[in-house]
């Protein structure tokens, strides 16, 4: 008897085999990230600009976001495995709606702050509840693929919600500014809705076998369970090279040191975006059935390979030659991310168990999120201390040792199932003449 390897399933059939309800979630999602397209680059400009606090205050109240959702997705994990995803997930949508209506009329330091913390608590716990809802509307099969539609989604949403507040914005006119944070305050409305009516029998309370382990289980223990430590590892130190370096340490380098214009830096983010849509499809089909661990391999590969193309923008500062070498860093960057996206959170979820997941979830977010804040004072620092090559060294290093860790460390831990590595079906056997 031979084996035969099952061809790659196309995306068409990814569609088609697609339950309900993850058809639901995915046609929400644009919507939803367009609200967070048209207010998360003008942060800054609405706290500053607009309602006069100083730069100083305004950086305290954006870091209280990432600083109270650190806090926070603790508690939440374990609140998703004793509530269930659902409920957890519709508390974080309605405190991101007052957040949103909040800070659209916040005239006081003060207010602003407790706005951003509401968010923050939102945020702190949507991701690990969101993930764990959709693990259980999407089969583990076509968890990659959602992961990576989802993110093309996304960022095709957050990309047209950024030129139409762009476009619309008046720095002279705060009803401008308050009319973005109340759209992106609608925006989670859908998404709400979903969850309320049509998708009210997905994901509620867990059922636990406390002959098996009970419900009170620490992340301790969930951390000693085989792979969990080193996937959380990877996932650190993913976060800290890569999403934590392109939204802080790479503008604070092009800028810095490569001289790079506010407007380049917004064609860098621009061709960051337009990559992940356009590509991000194409780089499903082709990882369909291939190692996971190896997948992560190549995209610290290219991460590496885009922070040497930034560390090329300082050699010509000031010039063109920078600014496509910072927008080259992003495309490539890019490139990465849709090697990313559809992995790490198909790794988390097929392997966690049930009663477990919002656990597994929030020990990954709390990963990326202590790297986001440990990341910035660091590159601020180097760059700052105009140590600019030992910081490109550091991201070239750092990048190539995610290689090393999804193959040398996690891959020897994995099921062959959960690294995604599908089974060969059988082969008929020929039937003697």
């Amino acid at each position: 008897m031979s084996t035969t390897t099952p061809p790659r399933p196309s995306l068409a059939s990814f569609w088609h085999d697609l339950p309900r309800e993850g058809k639901l979630l995915l046609s929400v999602v644009v919507f939803e990230f367009l609200g967070t397209g048209l207010v998360l680059p003008f942060h800054v400009v609405y706290l500053h600009e607009v309602r006069g606090f100083s730069l100083s205050d305004v950086g305290l109240l954006l870091a209280l976001p990432p600083l109270v959702g650190f806090l926070v997705v603790g508690p939440g994990g374990t609140l998703i495995d004793r509530l269930g995803a659902r409920s957890i997930l519709v508390g974080t949508m309605l405190l991101l709606v007052c957040g949103d209506v909040l800070l659209a009329f916040a005239g006081t330091p003060w207010s602003a702050g407790t706005a951003l913390t509401l968010s923050g608590v939102a945020f702190g716990v949507s991701w690990p509840a969101s993930q764990s809802f959709i693990a259980a509307a999407v089969p583990a099969a076509l968890r990659q693929r959602y992961f990576g539609v989802s993110f093309t989604l996304l960022n095709l949403g957050i990309g047209i919600g950024g030129i139409i507040g762009g476009a619309f914005l008046d720095v002279d006119r705060l009803g401008t500014f308050q009319t973005i944070y109340l759209l992106d305050a609608v925006s989670f409305l859908p998404g709400l809705f979903l969850l309320v009516v049509p998708l009210r029998h997905v994901a509620g309370r867990p059922v636990h076998d406390d002959s098996l382990e009970d419900a009170r289980v620490s992340y301790l223990a969930v951390l000693r369970r085989p792979a969990v430590a080193s996937l959380m590892l990877l996932g650190f130190v993913s976060s800290f090279v890569g999403y934590s370096q392109l939204n802080a340490g790479m503008p604070a380098f092009a800028r810095a040191v490569g001289e790079v214009s506010t407007q380049g830096l917004g064609l860098a983010f621009a061709a960051n975006t337009v990559v992940i849509v356009l590509l991000q499809l194409v780089v499903l089909q082709r990882i369909e059935g291939r190692r996971r661990t190896r997948v992560i391999a190549v995209m610290g590969v290219l991460w590496a390979v885009s922070w040497v193309l930034l560390g090329g923008s300082g050699l010509v500062p000031g010039t063109l030659g920078a600014t496509m070498l910072v927008a080259g860093c992003a495309s490539v960057f890019a490139l990465g991310e849709t090697l990313l996206q559809p992995t790490i959170p198909a790794l988390v979820n097929d392997l966690a168990p049930d009663h477990l997941r919002g656990r597994y979830n929030a020990l990954s977010s709390a990963a990326f999120q202590l790297a986001a804040i440990i990341a910035p004072p660091i590159s601020g620092a180097l760059v700052g201390h105009h140590l600019g090559n030992v910081y490109i060294g550091s991201l070239v290093v750092g990048s190539l040792l995610v290689g090393a860790l999804a193959i040398a460390r996690l891959e020897p831990q994995l099921p062959p199932e959960v690294n995604g590595v599908r089974t060969p079906a059988p082969a008929e056997e020929a039937v003697p003449a």
